[in-house]
């Protein structure tokens, strides 16, 4: 399915949330929240009882998206659309969450009433539409989709100010549950030190090569770059197209040069690349590191940057590896042109580690691999993200209606699921240069994190990672035949 739209699309609600963001945009940072969030927050049950200034840090809900299949392809961009648009709708609604703090304090119902109850209603309607733009396309909707309208308020797991005293928001000044870096999140209960994470310890396949012993053994590494054109922006082609700010965070590209929402596949077959090879216009691209240091970025004030809670300085990887590996079962068949392949979930915070792939580590440390937690480094050594692609194709799609269901992972024994087929599996490992945060009695000075939907707290989790191929024939079928033939190219 070509993507051929050039229409820009804005989300009503994203346009709310740019003028409301710019009036809680002061010195440098953005007030988003004042309270302290974990990674393990559905803990015991009187989290949930606290008084409701400290009770709720963010907005958990259910994930329309994943659930969709037999979406009809001319359907396809409109249903884009309208679930950008829901995004769009919690994180507006996130923001009031996150600037209503002393309401919150004076009236226990303020965030069911004001900020859960109306949107379930709003998202009620786009599940409506959503429902009829399938069904006028000929296929049939889930009538169930309905039950996903309804959103819940997450607790924190630490109050805010004494246990529960509101000192910031919409009607107050910024206080410190922030760490100060004037964001929400990442906090100290984010970084773990490298040493106290076991060796050997994440056994999830997910997370493995594909390639073993057995079956094809060979690579290709291709050279893409670090993003030295600097180019970044908050659109998501695979998953919002034709939207503006669609990922509502930034990402880095390498390789192709012409990635925005709005590029059609000809518009990628006819671009420049930063791939040394090419016949390599693939697009490969993850949401930026930044540090959390008070500098101003060029989007300090812009969606999708400071005006949604990324702050700080977006740091660039000191190396960018590009590798695809073979299968343990047997040959690997070419990837098809225009293939798109999502890794890891942005919001595995709120919809669970189901999908969540990425780890992090540090050079010289890399038997011990962790996902939901930043790692503490030593002295000379450096942060590691790496994800591991699904590598099992369904033979027929390059896209799927949740962006999920034509790609799998391979099985515990090391082959695809019945009706896949072996594609040469690509390995993204990045290689940062990062000061190591300082963690003290329970506060984390200049931290690092990854760019997040605003309600998923720069939570490490969330990290993902996004590829399109737009390889030429004659690569391909080199890259298929050296994986096959058991040799190492690049």
């Amino acid at each position: 399915m070509g993507r051929n739209t050039r229409k820009r699309r804005t989300p009503l609600a994203a346009k709310v949330v740019a003028g409301a963001a710019a009036l809680a945009v002061g010195g440098g940072g953005l007030v988003w929240a004042n309270f302290h969030a974990s990674a393990h927050e559905e803990g015991p049950a009187h989290h949930r009882t606290r008084s409701a200034a400290a009770q709720v840090a963010t907005i958990d809900c259910p994930d329309v998206g994943q659930q969709l299949s037999g979406v009809p392809d001319r359907a396809r961009g409109e249903v884009d659309g309208e679930l950008a648009t829901m995004d769009s709708q919690i994180t507006e609604a996130y923001q009031r969450l996150a600037t209503t703090r002393r309401a919150q304090a004076g009236d226990p119902r303020f965030v069911q009433n004001t900020i859960l109850g109306p949107l379930k209603d709003r998202r009620k309607a786009i599940i409506d539409r959503i429902q009829l733009e399938i069904d006028r396309a000929g296929g049939r909707a889930d009538d169930n989709l309905d039950q996903l309208a309804g959103c819940q308020g997450r607790p924190a797991e630490q109050p805010q100010n004494g246990d529960g005293q509101d000192g910031g928001g919409q009607d107050g000044d910024q206080n410190q549950d922030d760490n100060g870096n004037g964001a929400a999140g990442p906090v100290a209960d984010d970084f773990i030190d490298i040493n106290d994470v076991q060796p050997n310890s994440r056994a999830s396949e997910n997370g493995l090569a594909a390639n073993g012993d057995g079956g094809s053994t060979g690579t290709f590494t291709t050279d893409c770059g670090v993003n030295e054109n600097n180019l970044f922006n908050s659109d998501n082609l695979i998953a919002a197209p034709g939207v503006d700010n669609g990922a509502h965070h930034v990402h880095d590209y390498v390789g192709n040069q012409d990635n925005d929402a709005f590029s059609s596949d000809e518009d990628l077959a006819n671009a420049d690349t930063s791939c040394r090879n090419q016949g390599d216009r693939s697009t490969y691209y993850w949401p930026v590191l930044r540090l959390q240091d008070g500098t101003e970025e060029f989007d300090a004030n812009e969606l999708g940057g400071g005006a949604e809670g990324n702050v700080g300085r977006i740091l660039k990887p000191a190396q960018a590896e590009l590798k695809f590996v073979g299968n343990q079962q047997g040959d690997v068949v070419a990837m098809p042109k225009f293939l798109r392949i999502i890794t890891g979930d942005a919001k595995s915070f709120t919809n669970g580690d189901a999908n969540a792939n990425s780890s992090w580590s540090c050079t010289g440390f890399e038997d011990r691999q962790v996902t939901d937690k930043y790692p503490l480094c030593p002295e000379g050594s450096q942060v590691v993200r790496t994800s591991n692609f699904q590598s099992c194709w369904d033979g027929q799609n390059i896209d799927s209606a949740n962006h999920r269901d034509h790609m799998a992972f391979v099985q515990e024994d090391g082959g695809c699921p019945n009706g896949f087929q072996a594609i040469p599996q690509l390995q993204v490992r990045l290689v940062y240069d990062i000061p190591t945060p300082t963690v003290e009695n329970g506060q984390v000075r200049n931290p690092y994190a990854v760019d997040s939907f605003p309600e998923q707290l720069h939570k490490p989790i969330t990290d993902h990672n996004d590829f399109i191929n737009v390889m030429d024939e004659d690569l391909m079928n080199e890259v298929v035949d050296c994986i096959n033939s058991g040799e190492d190219c690049q």
